[in-house]
């Protein structure tokens, strides 16, 4: 699959939204297919192969967090969560309800259309990555498995590409625009409210203290980095 010929499901209950999206996603190759409400975004999801879904996040009949929740119980393609609410907090419920990146509103297409490059610019872990395996924490990117402390976690696709990034390069420093660009895509490399927001989320799932983190270390003024389970220093 080609990015232009990706489909794509655009779910938002104003029709205006809807054409606009339709026509700016169709000049660029991609074929579009509409839901106005959240009944009908589920069952699109369920009855079509779609490639990624555009979602509002206030929906008329179901708010979009359970949407998203809800495709996310039967599927893993990306979801960019669409919406009016720019506040931090908002943008951690939509990460931690399974979305891959959000966008507010209102949007440039040509921004819009960078996060869609991106999401559909994922891909499943390479041969070659280091498993992880400790008492702490196992990783296994060909399963995409997380444990801690022997419990699976649930990443969103884009929280296990960023921790991916992070552990092929365990001990060393990985900048703030490297890992943007490596999960989100060459447009990107500034937007450090992003990586944080989703740093954040990452060590509340893995560390055993979110609040002093032991396998995800902040750099001040570089970026992170992954420390080893087994690495010297480590209880």
């Amino acid at each position: 699959m080609t990015m232009g010929s990706a489909t794509i499901l655009v779910v938002d209950d104003e029709p205006q939204i809807r054409r606009v999206m339709r026509m700016a996603l169709s000049s660029q190759g991609y074929t579009i297919v509409e839901a106005r409400n959240a009944q009908e975004a589920l069952k699109e999801v369920r009855a079509e192969h779609i490639d990624l879904v555009l979602l509002d996040m206030n929906m008329p009949d179901m708010d979009g967090m359970e949407v998203c929740r809800e495709i996310r119980t039967a599927s893993k393609v990306p979801v960019i969560m669409v919406t009016v609410r720019s506040a931090e907090k908002d943008k951690v419920r939509a990460l931690d309800a399974g979305a891959d990146d959000y966008v507010v509103k209102p949007f440039g297409i040509e921004e819009l259309l960078a996060r869609i490059r991106a999401a559909l610019r994922r891909v499943p872990g390479e041969a070659g990555e280091s498993n992880i395996t400790s008492k702490e924490l196992n990783i296994d990117f060909d399963s995409r498995v997380i444990l801690v402390r022997g419990n699976p976690v649930h990443l969103t696709p884009k929280e296990f590409d960023l921790l991916r990034e992070l552990v092929v390069n365990a001990g060393k420093p990985v900048s703030h625009r490297r890992l943007l660009q490596a999960v989100w895509g060459p447009d990107y490399g500034e937007q450090t409210e992003s990586l944080r927001v989703m740093v954040n989320q990452l060590r509340k799932k893995i560390e055993p203290d979110p609040t002093n983190p032991k396998f995800i270390r902040t750099e001040p003024w570089i970026g992170y980095r992954f420390v080893a389970p087994d690495e010297p220093g480590l209880t």
